[in-house]
Order: C-alpha cells, then structure tokens, then sequence
C-alpha cells in the first residue's frame, strides 16, 4: 500500500537531526546556497518539503540515505545516533524528543 509523506513530522525529523548533527539553520541556509532561511523554518514546520536536490544535499551532509530524511503517514519517525551534538539531552532521540516537549 501506497503512505504518503507526513509533511509534519519530516520537517520535525530534520529540525532534530539537523540539530542532533551540531548544525544550524544560518549553517544549513549556507550549505544549501539558500538567499534566506525562510524555507529551513517552512521545512520544520511542516508546511513545505524541501526539492528533492535539496534532500539529496542534506542526505550527503548528514550522511544518511534520501529516505531516511522523511517519514511515512502512519510509520514510526525512526532517528539513529548522528554526530551529536554537546548538549547531554542530545544522547539520544528520546532525551532530544522530550527536551523540546520541554522548551515548548
């Protein structure tokens, strides 16, 4: 059967593994050539998906394949282990996970 992507909670994944690799938006807007960092703060919240060129560049810095980068309509937002960052809630995605609920 056919899942379409959830905008939502793709852009939640990428916010935490970007975050989780030690990068930042303005680092991101960089990276991917970008003249503003409007469309990094639209990814995250879910109201656009980044092009597929720009998931294959975001794939190569977080050194994951396309795929993992999004998240499926009714499956599990699986995160491993990326180059973490220095913060001690950074350990896992759980600890990340309920940090945010946190600051929120």
């Amino acid at each position: 059967m056919y899942h379409p992507i959830d905008q939502q909670r793709t852009g939640q994944k990428l916010k935490i593994m970007i975050k989780l690799a030690g990068y930042d938006v303005k680092y991101i807007q960089d990276y991917l050539n970008l003249s503003c960092p409007q469309p990094i703060y639209r990814w995250f919240k879910g109201q656009i998906l980044p092009s597929v060129e720009k998931l294959c560049a975001l794939s190569n810095l977080l050194d994951v394949h396309m795929e993992e980068l999004l998240v499926l309509q009714g499956q599990p937002m699986n995160i491993g282990l990326y180059k973490v960052a220095q913060e001690p809630w950074t350990k896992c995605y759980l600890c990340y996970a309920q940090h945010l609920q946190n600051v929120a």
